[in-house]
């Protein structure tokens, strides 16, 4: 009977082991391929980063090639640069991932696409500028000739005047690629964009003032209209009048500008530390004196 006990026992302690070395086998295999899994996770999000950089380099090198201002190219190089400031914040996990893989597939395609209308264009405005320097020469002959006889028609006056109200028209400033988000700033002054009204410390609002050699250098402002979803105009919102017209600001950006691309970001900030942003639609117009030179909307949750 004892003999029958210690063997059944020596069963059943054999039986234990050989279960406990499974499961640790069993174990360690997960492990090693959760490991194995995260650094693939890693990569991966290092190459999607990698390949935005190269598309944004690539959206660089095309907008400096451009002699004239590409709303296209601006907005889609913002687009990009977006998706990066995400990017390198985001969790790394396979439906963070997947989202971003998804969302670069898109971009690129964008890409492609762009590039190819903005290598068209390039051709078309080389062509134009051919025929606009022939034309230059022989409307300089024309002068020439009229200046030897001292004819003045009305027609040449005509001409003229066309041309100094198109030159004053086209001597303002104008702004573009306006991005505007919520964004929550650490203690350390870093600044996490974030879709959330309530986590939200203040509003960026981010635009380009565009290159234009017919505007005279020197200090420069626009107006900056921030409006909520309850239609109340943020910030300071004071009154500026022009003519009889009257505009509600919520700041006033002030800069000077040297008749170059100058990219600018203002703040709209919470007037207290309880004091929370309302949850909808928001409008943001940019203003050179009456005149609306941007806008843009967007969404907190």
């Amino acid at each position: 009977m004892n003999n029958t006990a210690s063997t059944g026992l020596k069963i059943a302690l054999g039986i234990a082991l050989a279960l406990f070395i499974g499961v640790g086998i069993y174990s360690f295999s997960l492990y090693n391929e959760k490991q194995k899994n995260e650094k693939i996770l890693v990569d991966e999000k290092a190459k999607v980063l990698n390949e935005l950089n190269q598309m944004a380099a690539q959206y660089e090198v095309a907008i400096g090639e451009n002699t004239v201002i590409n709303q296209n190219l601006l907005e889609a190089r913002a687009r990009v640069q977006g998706l990066i400031d995400s990017l390198k914040v985001s969790d790394t996990n396979l439906k963070s991932m997947w989202k971003y893989k998804k969302k670069y597939i898109a971009l690129q395609s964008e890409m492609n696409s762009i590039l190819t209308d903005n290598d068209r264009l390039k051709v078309e405005n080389q062509t134009l500028a051919t025929t606009l320097d022939s034309t230059q020469v022989n409307l300089n002959r024309t002068v020439s000739k009229l200046k030897a006889r001292t004819l003045y028609t009305d027609s040449l006056l005509v001409q003229n005047t066309a041309l100094a109200d198109v030159v004053e028209s086209a001597a303002v400033l104008s702004a573009n690629s306006m991005i505007v988000s919520g964004v929550k700033e650490r203690n350390s002054g870093k600044q996490i964009p974030t879709e959330r009204a309530r986590r939200a410390d203040k509003i960026r609002i981010c635009f380009t003032v565009a290159k234009n050699k017919l505007v005279e250098a020197g200090d420069k402002e626009l107006f900056v209209q921030v409006i909520d979803p309850n239609n109340n105009v943020l910030g300071v919102n004071e009154q500026i009048v022009f003519g009889e017209e009257t505009l509600n600001y919520s700041l006033i950006s002030k800069f000077n500008y040297d008749n170059q691309s100058l990219p600018i970001c203002e703040y709209i900030a919470k007037k207290s530390r309880k004091e929370v942003f309302e949850k909808g639609n928001y409008t943001v117009n940019v203003f050179n004196g009456r005149e609306l030179v941007t806008r843009t909307q967007f969404t907190m949750k």
